[in-house]
């Protein structure tokens, strides 16, 4: 970390912050879409997840 400075940890620091402010302005102002037309997609994603763990599991055991 010998050329890593001050500068460096300010500048991420304050990139890191405009970015998760962009973020949740972006969700904010995409909640209302995402709300009517993916009411269900948590069950996607608990699928993705039980094949995931499944495949996992049997790998470990065979």
């Amino acid at each position: 970390m010998s050329g890593v400075g001050t500068g460096h940890f300010i500048f991420a620091g304050i990139f890191v912050a405009v970015f998760l402010g962009g973020m949740v302005y972006a969700y904010r102002k995409d909640l209302a879409f995402v709300g009517k037309h993916y009411k269900k997609v948590w069950l996607i994603i608990v699928g993705i997840l039980a094949i995931y763990f499944t495949i996992f599991f049997l790998n470990r055991i065979t």
